[in-house]
């Protein structure tokens, strides 16, 4: 059977991408430290993806298996060198964790498979393969970099898939909106995945994405958790927070139709598209999860400040982004350990200090100065 090693037996990696490489044929194991969620993977070899859909429609998932990769190294080794497919879904800010340990597996399998791997780091991040691949290559040395470069294909993708923090008392199976997006960039052929799309260029596909889905998700968020809002439905609701979306969605729709010559008319019905999602009542995704980690969210290559920059840049409209920038340095959550740096970070230095260190800007940008005043305003 073939092989499909995956780190990260979250919610997204059983609820995608496994699901998708076991539907496909794959024998999928999956590499976490959540030792529980492991030891149920090796016992029950099998869970279910449940549809937030009125009717719950529900699709088994076969032909799964874990590793602790603290106890089992080894074993992860040997998965990697047999394995056709290695991909991530554990967030950005492991990416470096796990390199050594893949680079350990890559530099084993180098040494007895000539057949091709393909690595797809598959973050909400931009380029993040490319980012998982320096940390790689970092611990190799130049023979097997050499080697791994020649046997190795590094694919960026756009992932693109609502899974809410779920209420599932131990069981592995997974609630997942319906619709999914999965696009990898090459021009080479591939083996066909279910779900997947291939694309020559990723970036229209990622950016739109990113700027579309993960800020319409972020605003909601922060608007909503400043409005005692639950869940980002209930927000939606609130037909001031509903304008103030929309309103931030046509300026980043501004810049990607400005940028990537897209169909104003088709970029208009994906924004629509996207807020019905959003509106999934069978959801119930909670503001805090949406809104979670604002300081990796208001970095200057995510989903708030680089829409905002680079509307400013092309002359276009971008005061909704500062607003959204402004009620992201509102999230003071308590649960949340980024939110509460945040909230430190504030208080002892202030807004224009954070907006310098954390988001990248320059603090005579008319952007600052516009999320400032929003901020003063917000806070009230």
């Amino acid at each position: 059977m073939k092989q499909a090693v995956h780190f990260g037996a979250g919610n997204i990696g059983r609820g995608f991408i496994g699901a998708l490489f076991s539907q496909s044929g794959y024998h999928v194991t999956f590499v976490d430290i959540a030792e529980q969620i492991i030891n149920q993977l090796n016992e029950e070899k099998q869970y279910r993806v449940k549809l937030a859909t009125d009717k719950q429609e529900s699709i088994l998932i076969e032909n799964v298996s874990g590793l602790n990769n603290l106890k089992q190294e080894d074993e992860v080794v040997e998965t990697i060198k047999k394995a056709d497919f290695l991909t991530t879904a554990i967030g950005p800010n492991i990416l470096p964790r796990i390199a050594p340990l893949i680079a350990k597996g890559l530099a084993a399998r180098v040494e007895e498979n000539r057949d091709k791997l393909y690595v797809i780091a598959c973050e909400n991040q931009i380029s993040a393969t490319d980012l998982l691949k320096g940390y790689i290559l970092e611990h190799l040395d130049d023979e097997t970099k050499e080697k791994v470069l020649t046997r190795v294909e590094f694919l960026n993708s756009a992932v693109d898939r609502i899974v809410p923090i779920q209420n599932n008392q131990g069981s592995l199976d997974v609630l997942v909106e319906p619709y999914h997006e999965w696009v990898v960039e090459t021009k080479e052929e591939i083996p066909l995945i279910e779900g997947m799309i291939i694309v020559p260029e990723l970036a229209p596909f990622i950016e739109r994405k990113l700027f579309t889905v993960n800020t319409g998700h972020a605003v909601i968020a922060y608007f909503g958790y400043l409005a005692n809002k639950e869940t980002i439905d209930q927000t939606l609701a609130d037909v001031d927070i509903y304008n103030q979306v929309k309103a931030t969605l046509n300026e980043t729709g501004a810049y990607l139709i400005k940028q990537y010559h897209l169909d104003p008319e088709e970029h208009q019905k994906y924004i629509e598209k996207i807020i019905k999602r959003f509106e999934n009542t069978h959801l119930h995704d909670g503001v805090t999860r949406v809104g979670r980690s604002p300081l990796r969210k208001l970095g200057p290559e995510d989903r708030l400040v680089r829409p905002a920059l680079q509307a400013q840049k092309a002359g276009l409209s971008y005061g909704n982004l500062a607003k959204a920038i402004a009620a992201a340095l509102l999230f003071d959550y308590k649960d949340d350990e980024d939110a509460v740096k945040l909230q430190s970070m504030m208080n002892e230095h202030g807004v224009s200090y954070v907006l310098q260190q954390v988001c990248g800007l320059d603090e005579s940008s008319e952007l600052v100065r516009e999320s400032i005043r929003h901020y003063e305003e917000l806070k009230g």
